[in-house]
């Protein structure tokens, strides 16, 4: 079985993109369409990588990442921001709440499968 990736984005089409990519690379993709959504889904298993956007409706990335670092099964979890927002401020903050790596969009999803090797080795 491929590597768990919990994939958050508000964009249905991002979630398209990126999960169509991410599977054809062999990696388990489940989606959600918030950082609620996302923190439902974390007590679904455990996820190897966490990638998550930053602006969303209900609960944004910063406040999930925040969840996921505070959750039994998947604070070691591996966590990438993929969001249109680049300003140093709030790279601060996802890298202080817990984010690895920060990918701003629009990105290639061969960037993507390069993030993910150098995750998880």
């Amino acid at each position: 079985m491929g590597k768990k990736i919990l994939f958050v984005d508000d964009s249905s089409s991002m979630r398209q993109v990126v999960g169509l990519a991410m599977k054809k690379y062999g990696y388990e993709v489940t989606t959600a369409v918030d950082g609620v959504d996302g923190t439902k889904r974390l007590d679904d298993g455990r996820y190897d990588v966490i990638i998550t956007d930053l602006n969303m409706p209900n609960l944004n990335g910063i406040e999930f990442i925040k969840n996921v670092k505070k959750h039994p099964n998947n604070k070691f979890a591996q966590v990438v921001m993929l969001t249109t927002e680049s300003s140093a401020d709030m790279k601060e903050q996802g890298k202080a709440a817990g984010a690895k790596v920060w990918i701003t969009k629009p990105f290639h999803p061969d960037k993507m499968l390069t993030v993910l090797q150098k995750l998880l080795g």
